[in-house]
């Protein structure tokens, strides 16, 4: 028997919206209410921020494409352990929420296999987050450094002995 592993989906570009956009085709579930909207992945998520959150739109994009970038380097770089501040965790959680989005992540970029997601409950002081920043900047994001730079110091990580954690 012959076992074919299918291999993640390189990512040509480090543009969060076209990130998230290409995604669109390995939406399978529940699909009506994905698209039903006419909305590109990034309008939906972003409507989805609005919706929960009290901010601008400015600030919601902002959000979501350094949750975009994070979440693209965790898949790409599961040895580095990487963490968010409370801002751009607003942002990660708003993509794993939206389930089908998230299988839809991990079709493509994860090989098909699921990114879990195990905060641990205390947060991390130790720059953990300033790192994560500069990791991103080294593999091409251009992210916000203002974002990065708000929770420095107080970072959410994820436990990265978890099968496939974030």
């Amino acid at each position: 028997m012959t076992v074919t592993i299918e291999r993640p989906a390189s990512t040509r570009t480090r543009e969060p919206q076209e990130l998230l956009n290409a995604v669109a085709p390995h939406i399978t579930e529940l699909t009506t209410n994905v698209f039903d909207s006419g909305m590109s992945l990034w309008d939906r998520e972003v409507a989805l921020l609005l919706r929960d959150h009290t901010m601008v739109r400015d600030m919601a994009e902002r959000i979501l494409g350094n949750a975009v970038m994070y979440t693209i380097g965790c898949i790409e770089h599961p040895e580095v352990h990487l963490g968010v501040g409370k801002l751009v965790d607003i942002g990660v959680h708003q993509l794993i929420l939206d389930t089908p989005v998230w299988f839809g992540i991990c079709r493509l970029y994860n090989g098909g296999a699921y990114k879990h997601h195990a905060p641990f409950i205390e947060r991390r002081r130790d720059g953990l987050c300033l790192r994560t920043a500069d990791f991103l900047k080294s593999i091409g994001f251009d992210i916000d450094e203002e974002l990065w730079a708000i929770d420095g110091t107080d970072c959410s990580p994820c436990d990265n002995k978890v099968p496939d954690s974030h």
